[in-house]
């Protein structure tokens, strides 16, 4: 039941245009100082997820491994979806305190 409230709140930041998602907008969010909060789906092939975590780490931007990636898609109003990223930092914020409020199985790297 919590996951839905974090899938929502990624629902509404897709609404308001305050996500990117897909490998290279992700990466382009990342390396360019937008993204507040990258989101990998657990099912996401390790390369993809030892790249972003390397990335991230490097960039110091808060990254945690959730879902699948058709919850993550399907939360977005898309198809599947590996990695995405949050641009606004009220709605990051507000997604890191609905995963937290669940964090038992949720690997997060600052």
């Amino acid at each position: 039941m919590k996951q839905n409230k974090v899938l929502s709140m990624i629902g509404l930041a897709t609404k308001a245009r305050k996500t990117v998602s897909g490998e290279f907008s992700v990466e382009k969010a990342v390396k360019g100082k937008k993204a507040h909060l990258v989101i990998v789906a657990d099912d996401a092939s390790d390369n993809t997820k030892k790249k972003f975590r390397n990335m991230c780490e490097f960039y110091q931007v808060p990254i945690c491994f959730h879902g699948n990636k058709e919850e993550l898609g399907h939360a977005m109003g898309k198809e599947q979806r590996s990695s995405m990223a949050v641009l606004d930092e009220g709605f990051a914020n507000a997604v890191k305190q609905k995963l937290k409020l669940e964090s038992e199985g949720i690997e997060w790297q600052k």
